[in-house]
């Protein structure tokens, strides 16, 4: 399991994953919830209480991520396969531009 602390302007918005399972999740934080019930990440993704469940890394996520060129570099520099797209956004997307950024959570090994 890999996972991902989203942050909307330096503020914990909430946590991406991907499980054992190959599966994708994001939760919003509840102190997100109180305090910016209108500051969503994406019209897709609005601020509640549910889990958004899918099978592949919701599309937001995905813009997040380098496109060509700059994809290339990143997936030679960290040796990260260019169809891992949660290594990717885990890697390249701690200092975005623009107002989200993904900051990777270390598991222990014995989790």
């Amino acid at each position: 399991m890999r996972q991902g602390k989203v942050f909307y302007n330096d503020i914990f918005a909430g946590i991406v994953t991907e499980t054992n399972d190959g599966e994708y999740t994001f939760v919003y934080q509840p102190s997100y919830i109180d305090e910016y019930p209108k500051q969503f990440l994406t019209f897709s993704m609005p601020v509640t209480g549910n889990v958004y469940k899918d099978k592949r890394l919701f599309p937001f996520f995905e813009g997040l991520i380098p496109e060509g060129w700059l994809l290339d570099i990143a997936s030679d520099n960290w040796k990260i396969n260019k169809n891992d797209r949660m290594g990717l956004l885990l890697a390249c997307c701690k200092n975005c531009i623009g107002a989200v950024s993904v900051k990777p959570i270390e598991l222990s090994t014995y989790e």
